[in-house]
């Protein structure tokens, strides 16, 4: 099978996949992209990565590319996303899909009428954590799941961000909390209740006319008995970094660490409380990529070396790029396409919605 050539856009975030790509044995990195020609020519140089564009648009008129993973400022991921599919690219995107539900059923559309694959990167559903608790919940240990729980929570007053984050809507941001819960149940979301809670800075809330510090939801799942709740903070709401999922069932349960290097706790028996180690799963990778599950030094041919944070993200960077480039071979659909990311995305946003109507139930568009 001929390799597939991958073009990565955006450098910031996005060159930590850059490596990733170099040595998985399916593809061939083809280009990056980057509108600041210095920083492209930088990190190009860094990677020994030849072929550079500071156009998107030059970069899908090429017609040896076969896909894009986009890593760019969040308004810009649903016209990317619409434009790789149109040109009939295979497109990889960051999260989250989109900030309207417009543009999430618009790139449902794309890709349907394309017939290429749509993936995107959710972290949170290839964490060592997750991954984890998945096995627990495929094996059996959990028995049947009762209830699932998600919370993000990040303190993003400090100076530094990009602007566009300063007021964000929480709930417009919540894949890392939802996707988990809607992955490991199996199904989707129907409808949403959500209240917000608390209030943010006033030169915050009118950049998108969102008050509140907390947003909270409850998410009715389609064709299900079960419930879940997602919790999002970003400003003016102090706590220690924490994106996280619990699970609980009726033979065991599964809860986040509250405090980073704690490791979560396994409930067992009536009461018992066991707190694990949680493995690392690079086994499950090729093993040109599996080393990316950790942070490291990394050594091209071109003898570059530069430090890779692969490990971010609990080790799921390297899953990603191998379950992106698997379903384009396999000629089949991501673990997060199209249908499925829209659906995580749109939970959220919904949810921002009902939190605006003082808790109006919000039914998830399908």
């Amino acid at each position: 099978m001929n390799p597939i050539k991958v073009a990565v856009i955006g450098l910031g975030f996005g060159a930590e996949f850059i490596p990733i790509y170099q040595r998985h044995p399916g593809v061939e990195l083809w280009a990056i992209c980057q509108r600041d020609e210095e920083n492209l020519n930088k990190t190009g140089d860094q990677f020994g990565v030849p072929k550079r564009y500071t156009s998107f648009e030059a970069l899908l008129a090429d017609p040896d590319l076969d896909a894009v993973h986009i890593n760019t400022p969040i308004a810009s991921h649903a016209p990317m996303s619409l434009a790789a599919l149109e040109a009939g690219k295979h497109c990889a995107c960051t999260v989250p899909m989109a900030t309207t539900t417009e543009e999430c059923l618009k790139i449902v559309d794309a890709r349907n009428r394309s017939g290429k694959v749509y993936m995107m990167m959710e972290t949170a559903i290839y964490t060592r954590e997750y991954l984890y608790a998945k096995d627990l919940v495929d094996s059996g240990k959990i028995g049947k799941i009762q209830f699932l729980r998600g919370a993000h929570q990040q303190n993003m007053g400090l100076p530094g961000w990009p602007s566009y984050w300063y007021g964000f809507p929480p709930m417009h941001y919540a894949t890392h909390a939802v996707s988990p819960l809607l992955a490991i149940s199996g199904t989707t979301a129907e409808s949403v209740v959500c209240f917000g809670s608390g209030r943010i800075d006033s030169e915050y809330a009118k950049h998108y006319n969102a008050p509140f510090a907390v947003e909270s939801t409850l998410i009715k799942l389609r064709d299900s008995d079960l419930a879940c709740e997602v919790t999002r903070s970003l400003f003016n709401t102090i706590r220690q970094y924490r994106e996280s999922f619990d699970v609980y069932g009726t033979e065991s349960s599964f809860e986040w660490e509250q405090v980073i290097g704690e490791g979560p706790v396994v409930y067992s028996g009536f009461e018992d409380a066991t707190r694990v180690e949680v493995p690392d799963y690079g086994h499950r990778l090729p093993p040109e990529i599996s080393g990316f599950t950790q942070a490291g030094v990394y050594d091209d041919e071109h003898e570059h070396t530069s430090f890779i944070q692969g490990g971010g993200h609990g080790g799921s960077h390297p899953h990603l790029v191998h379950e992106f480039i698997s379903s384009i071979q396999g000629q089949r659909e991501s673990i997060a396409d199209a249908a499925t990311a829209a659906n995580w995305t749109m939970t959220g946003i919904c949810a921002h919605e009902s939190a605006m109507k003082d808790g109006a139930r919000v039914v998830v568009p399908s």
